[in-house]
């Protein structure tokens, strides 16, 4: 175990999130919660089963009455009520009981699709979070978000519902893919932009190792992030107020991600909604124009998109109606007064969209 973070709930201790380099202390924390000599479900996807799923497994039945599995596919598109229903079966088919464990082993797919399962067998069972990617270590297996998509529209069904144990193994971000990590860490640099301007500025002076993925820089990078979201989410945990700051960059990034048919990393379409948020600050005369542009030109060296080709904008436009973060029908944004102050705006309009869309357009002649 490397560091120790604990998260509280309604003003009470919550859950430690634990950073480790390896799944050496995992049977132990488990352990301490009380959960030995009982049913774990481990529930992983295709991808993340031929990593770790073995070796996770092992450890837990070390200290577990039985161990089954549930994979489902990687990807965006399985994060549906029908594979929900697959794992329902296996719990009712393996008797397991409230007293019993689900874990959730994987990037932030698993990590909602377990928590509401968790959530919703038998009116809720403990379940234990570890994430495997930068996205979901330093963003979605904090705060207890859980949920699913329904025909495309992203996390529309789903429950507040925490964690019993948050366990990082920082060393599987090894893994990622370059893409992967980039997307991940889209969430980590808006922790700064909203919240925090010195955990900003240490991202950029450790970009290369950042770059080069060094363990003990990466551990104080998530650690670091998760302090962000950790204060944000004990003030306002089920998003009635300041916990919407943490949707910034999302609001036409998610609609953008839909638009494109999740074609796109959700952290690169972020990236684009970061920039299109800055621009609409800078236009209202919240941020100068140099502090837009370092906001836009800052994702560049860390491998996240400030422009796309081909994007259908009233199409985007429309599709933010449909969030969920919509509040009495005005479009929630979350725009900025500086690097590391944001706010929520309910003003922002369709024809201010519109010119912060287009100015994410590639086009040649401007570049």
């Amino acid at each position: 175990m490397e560091k120790t973070l604990n998260v509280s709930y309604q003003d009470k201790p919550c859950y430690d999130i634990v950073y480790s380099k390896d799944f050496s202390d995992l049977a132990e924390e488990i352990k301490k919660l009380g959960f030995e000599n009982r049913k774990i479900c481990l529930i992983t996807d295709s991808n993340v089963d031929k990593l770790y799923a073995d070796e996770v497994s092992e450890i837990l039945g070390t200290i577990a009455k039985k161990v089954i599995k549930c994979v489902i596919p990687a990807g965006e598109e399985n994060k549906n009520l029908d594979e929900i229903n697959k794992i329902y079966e296996q719990l009712i088919i393996n008797h397991y009981d409230r007293h019993d464990l689900i874990v959730a082993l994987g990037g932030g797919v698993v990590g909602d699709m377990s928590g509401f399962t968790a959530a919703t067998y038998l009116r809720g069972i403990d379940f234990v979070q570890i994430p495997t990617t930068l996205l979901a270590q330093s963003d979605s297996s904090i705060g207890g978000k859980t949920g699913v998509d329904y025909k495309g529209y992203k996390n529309m069904v789903g429950a507040f519902y925490m964690p019993r144990l948050v366990y990082m193994n920082i060393a599987t971000l090894k893994t990622l893919s370059g893409r992967q990590f980039a997307s991940g860490f889209a969430e980590v640099m808006k922790h700064g932009i909203i919240k925090d301007i010195d955990f900003y500025t240490w991202l950029i002076d450790n970009m290369y190792e950042i770059d080069d993925r060094d363990v003990d820089t990466l551990i104080e990078m998530v650690y670091r992030s998760c302090l962000v979201k950790k204060a944000v989410v004990e003030k306002d945990p089920t998003e009635k107020g300041d916990r919407a700051l943490l949707n910034f960059g999302h609001t036409l990034g998610h609609a953008i991600e839909k638009s494109k048919n999740f074609e796109l990393a959700h952290g690169e379409c972020i990236s684009l909604g970061f920039v299109a948020a800055a621009f609409i600050s800078w236009k209202k005369g919240l941020l100068s124009m140099e502090e837009y542009y370092e906001v836009r030109d800052m994702l560049v060296p860390f491998n996240l998109p400030i422009s796309i080709e081909d994007l259908d904008v009233d199409n985007v436009i429309e599709l933010t109606k449909s969030d969920k973060k919509a509040d009495a029908d005005k479009i929630k944004f979350i725009l900025l007064k500086k690097i590391g102050k944001a706010f929520i705006d309910t003003t922002v309009t369709e024809d201010e969209m519109r010119a912060a869309l287009k100015e994410i357009i590639y086009v040649e002649d401007n570049e």
